[in-house]
């Protein structure tokens, strides 16, 4: 029921509070934003038990208040070691400031190594990653053997780490780094002869970083969101700056070095994979990474370039590259679905309708050319051909319920655009289509032991996967009785302390450790699924347990690509412990906890209908938009009802709360304020 009440008496105590420090000259929300106040960073810490050997002023490098000595009389004294700790993942180019260097040997000048990494646990003398650990390449772009070198010279100079070596093929560095610590001993690669010497004196004023993400400090934000519950909005800003760190402008000397390089890509805006590692933009990242960023900044120029870039290199039959590593040929049988996906997203985000104009015919052909040549006529459900992968390569060719999922979320996505383009043919045609493999996959892979959708119908296939079941429910294959019956599944089977892992046990028949595996990217559409489903406890007390948990262990705060089992790095060092696809949280703080949707492109028709539990017990926050900003807030009041304020833009229609139950479509025009009570 709906009333058209303030009701300001019965608002919470919490919430009058929170109102009243909204008054305060910042904004309350800012304190949340991570970003460094400027491009040049600085460290946090030197950490006093990883130094060693003769260092003198070692906190010089965090105070400047002396320079700090290194000094090893010979090889056979102990290499001066010392860890610094910039308090956060960062990435950019390490700045050294020296103040000259002396008594190197006949092998040449005092050398300084450098080893970087995301996680104390994997700090050695070797850095977790390196663009050489990947050099594919033809030739291979092998440039560092685990370190960054440098020969210092006897002289006052900054060195800046940059990709290549300072002599031919020795003294070399690796560029740009994604880290949290950096070690810095002076020592030398004996393969660095005559040129740098493991021995000397070297002396540094100081350390820097110069930032190499989008600076997202807090006057960028083009939207925020703020709850009662100062974790998860925490974990909001966490997602947007995990996301900054990757933002950045393609550049050959610092892409992922398997063959990744691409002219058309080159000095643009884009959304990498990760910041240390994988540093390509991938399309189906792009399915939560873009809606963090149209959330939070005016960077959607980024997924503009990244949608038209891989469309530009569509293949005769339809298909789509999914990045461009490997010259645009790596075989993912998944990620043209997610460039429609992230098409609409992007439409209805942006408001860019001309997108269109120009695009429309690659969708077209992805749909009706590609996916019914891998089609399987009985059931109507895809079949993955031979030598193609999928998002986390998962060894499961044949018709797993992941890929006819997503298919049915992209057909009925396309029919949306397809419908705005006037185009009504095609979406009659895909929203038939849609339908058909809806059946063929309920009739298929529903599991009534279980009731659950299988991952795969194949013999000793036994496995129920959180992705296919997720994408079931919001590409609306699943009905309210199977969706409950799935979630309800999931959660008494997949469910750790670290988040829901993306397989039962059943999974690990395809490879050991599957159904203790969590991937953030997956866990998001399970979230959302809940919530579409009305299990907010579900999809908060998931949150809860995936994202925080990543925020309680080092490094803190950045979201990682994978979590392993017993909430571990799960590839180890290598593991990128800053990446976009696992950003998720942001977006469904907003669609979901704040309540604010799209439904015609560019927000020219929204909804605003959160869907909560009742220990969050308000929200406000702001979704840009091309008509201005969609401002939103609600609080609990003591009888357990929402009371909704919603100032949108001029010009464009919303309705508040659920139009099946009561919900109310309002007009809204001259930026006028309504006020709405739900429950």
């Amino acid at each position: 029921m709906l009333e058209l009440s303030l009701a300001s008496a019965l608002w919470p105590v919490a919430f009058t509070l929170h109102f009243l420090a909204l008054a305060q000259a910042q904004p309350s929300w800012q304190q949340y934003v991570r970003s460094p106040p400027s491009n040049i960073v600085h460290p946090k810490t030197i950490l006093s038990n990883y130094t060693k050997g003769n260092i003198k002023n070692a906190d010089g490098l965090v105070t400047g208040a002396a320079t700090t000595v290194f000094t090893r009389v010979s090889s056979s004294d102990e290499t001066p070691v010392l860890v610094v700790d910039f308090g956060q993942n960062v990435v950019g180019q390490l700045l050294l400031e020296f103040a000259g260097s002396a008594n190197g040997t006949s092998q040449g000048f005092p050398g300084i190594r450098l080893a970087f990494s995301e996680a104390l646990e994997y700090l050695t003398d070797r850095s977790d990653y390196t663009r050489s650990d990947r050099a594919d390449g033809n030739p291979p772009k092998i440039v560092t053997t685990g370190t960054d070198q440098v020969a210092v010279k006897n002289r006052q100079y900054t060195w800046e780490d940059q990709w290549g070596c300072e002599y031919d093929g020795q003294v070399c560095s690796d560029g740009l780094h994604g880290f949290r610590y950096v070690r810095i001993s002076l020592d030398a690669l004996t393969t660095d002869a005559p040129y740098a010497s493991p021995g000397g004196q070297v002396n540094i004023s100081s350390v820097g970083l110069r930032w190499s993400g989008y600076l997202g400090t807090p006057d960028t934000f083009t939207g925020w969101f703020e709850c009662s519950d100062a974790n998860l909005t925490q974990w909001w800003y966490d997602g947007v700056y995990t996301l900054d760190m990757g933002t950045t402008i393609f550049s050959a000397n610092d892409t992922e070095p398997r063959d990744a390089t691409s002219p058309s890509l080159l000095g643009k805006l884009v959304l990498q994979d990760g910041a240390k590692r994988d540093r390509d933009p991938y399309i189906g990242d792009l399915a939560v990474s873009s809606l963090t960023s149209y959330l939070s900044h005016d960077t959607s120029e980024a997924s503009l370039n990244i949608l038209e870039d891989l469309a530009a290199h569509q293949r005769a039959d339809g298909w789509i590259p999914p990045a461009s590593i490997v010259n645009y040929e790596l075989t993912l049988f998944d990620y043209p679905l997610y460039w429609i996906t992230c098409s609409w997203d992007y439409v209805f985000y942006t408001g860019n309708t001309s997108y269109l104009d120009t695009h429309y015919l690659v969708m077209l052909k992805i749909l009706d050319t590609y996916y019914p040549a891998h089609t399987d006529n009985a059931t109507q459900l895809l079949v993955r051909p031979d030598g193609y992968g999928d998002f986390a390569f998962l060894p499961r060719p044949g018709s797993a319920a992941y890929y006819s999922a997503l298919y049915v979320l992209a057909l009925n996505k396309a029919a949306s655009l397809a419908e705005f383009y006037g185009q009504p043919a095609d979406a009659a045609r895909w929203e038939a289509r849609a339908a058909a493999v809806s059946q063929g996959f309920q009739n298929t892979l529903w599991d009534a032991s279980v009731s659950a959708y299988f991952d795969r119908k194949c013999d000793g296939c036994t496995a129920h996967a959180q992705d296919g079941n997720s994408l079931a429910i919001l590409a609306g294959i699943a009905n309210a009785t199977t969706a409950s019956a799935a979630l309800e599944y999931l959660a008494g089977h997949t469910a750790r302390f670290y988040g829901n892992a993306f397989y039962d046990a059943g999974g690990d028949v395809l490879q050991n450790g599957f159904s203790d595996r969590v991937y953030a990217f997956i866990s998001y559409f399970e979230a959302a699924a809940r919530f579409e489903s009305l299990d907010a406890a579900g999809a908060i007390s998931m949150i809860r347990r995936t994202w925080g948990w990543m925020a309680s262990q080092d490094p803190g705060i950045t979201h990682w690509e994978g979590i392993g089992t017993n909430g571990t790095k799960y590839e180890a060092a290598d593991t990128s412990l800053s990446h976009g696809w696992s950003t998720g949280i942001t977006p469904l703080l907003t669609t979901y906890v704040l309540g604010v949707k799209p439904t015609k492109p560019g927000f020219s028709e929204w909804t605003v209908n959160p869907v909560v539990t009742n220990d969050i017990l308000w929200a406000n926050g702001v979704v840009p938009t091309p008509h201005g900003p969609l401002e939103v807030s609600w609080q609990q009041n003591q009888t357990g009802k929402l009371i909704v304020t919603v100032h949108a833009p001029s010009g464009t229609t919303g309705t508040i709360g659920d139009p099946g139950v009561g919900g109310e479509k309002v007009q809204v025009s001259g930026g006028r304020k309504t006020v709405v009570t739900l429950g």
